[in-house]
């Protein structure tokens, strides 16, 4: 069938002068896209969720035009965002390598297909592309990567672009009409700017696809007392590691519950998949605290919950270090359709695929 459907396609590929340029697959809309999507229902989450991806994929290939150097009607990024009716307003570059690592989309709808107003489309989508194992962009990716890890995502010079071209969206145009999304440290970029936001009040529609969860692999461990009981410990370990150090601690002017509790409000969309290893420890984060609640531990969870071991001993040396990855509120997409291997668990490829078998689960922190 894929063969059948390159055959049809062909012709229009190589007319756009496609295949005079080296592409992979992957990056043609043609042959990769969600060509079922004719026409977008804003009304349908799946639908919403292909298009969050899509403009997701957009930002991945406008950084691939770039590098090489695919220009006019070789350049095959805009067919990601055109199809469903976007337009790009502006990219965003990094003032280190000058990479694009996000941009932001206008919806500009047919007029005959009626009113958009109420429809669940957005006016504006903010989106973050992951990191890109190629030569131009590898090395400043693999640099953010670190920063995350370290809790320090915060102090760049990539955050404080998009922070600041967040702002200026949600002061120009609203945040009722404005859409985060991200993929993998993409995912982690909008996180961070979601969060910021959601402290001042402002709770953006955000889509965070394989969100990374920086944590030991619990969720692969099969045996499930097992994996119970090592996160009970966990839980514990922290909770007692977060009370002793807020103890000992003279400045009380910003209990750690605070800012936590603040952003409660905020319910992202994030979409995991279990072979994800990255990203899939946000299933037992999530439901672990569903878990604790229910034996009577929910107190301790509360506290272990907002804190991370790593982050609490970096606090502890006078280093400011708030685990980016941990949320209260959440609505948790789990895509529970067979992969073949970890490279397609974390793609972004999966989340427009058609008849995909998720469950949707709403988490929120009191």
């Amino acid at each position: 069938m894929h063969c059948r459907l390159q055959e049809q396609l062909g012709f229009q590929v190589e007319k756009r002068g496609i295949l005079s340029v080296m592409a992979s697959e992957r990056e043609v809309f043609e042959l990769s896209g969600p060509l079922h999507l004719t026409p977008v229902n804003w009304e349908n989450a799946d639908h919403r969720r292909s298009v969050a991806a899509c403009l997701v994929q957009g930002v991945y290939i406008l950084e691939r035009d770039r590098q090489e150097k695919r220009q006019g009607s070789q350049a095959l990024a805009p067919r990601w965002w055109e199809f469903c009716h976007f337009r790009l307003l502006r990219p965003l570059v990094d003032d280190v390598d000058s990479s694009i690592f996000g941009a932001v989309y206008e919806f500009k709808p047919v007029l005959l297909q009626g009113d958009h107003k109420n429809d669940g489309s957005p006016r504006y989508v903010i989106a973050f592309r992951g990191t890109l194992t190629k030569p131009d962009s590898v090395s400043r990716d693999i640099e953010l990567d670190l920063h995350f890890i370290q809790n320090g995502l915060h102090r760049t010079s990539r955050f404080e672009i998009a922070m600041q071209v967040v702002r200026n969206m949600v002061a120009t145009v609203g945040d009722s009409n404005l859409w985060l999304a991200g993929h993998s440290l993409g995912s982690a970029m909008a996180m961070l700017t979601g969060k910021t936001m959601a402290r001042t009040g402002i709770f953006l529609k955000s889509y965070l696809f394989n969100p990374p969860f920086f944590s030991a692999p619990i969720e692969r461990i099969k045996d499930k007392k097992l994996k119970h009981g090592i996160r009970i410990a966990g839980s514990v370990i922290t909770a007692g590691l977060a009370f002793a150090l807020k103890a000992s601690s003279n400045n009380q002017r910003n209990p750690p519950e605070e800012p936590f509790f603040a952003i409660s409000a905020w319910v992202p969309s994030l979409f995991v998949n279990p072979s994800d290893h990255i990203g899939s420890e946000y299933i037992g984060y999530f439901e672990h605290r569903k878990n604790m609640e229910e034996i009577g531990a929910g107190s301790i969870e509360r506290l272990a919950t907002r804190n991370s071991i790593g982050g609490l001993l970096m606090n502890a040396i006078g280093r400011d270090s708030e685990p980016l990855h941990l949320i209260p509120s959440a609505n948790l997409i789990t895509n529970l359709s067979p992969v073949q291997d970890f490279k397609q668990a974390h793609g972004i490829h999966q989340w427009w695929q058609p008849h995909l078998r998720l469950q949707s689960n709403i988490y929120r922190y009191s």
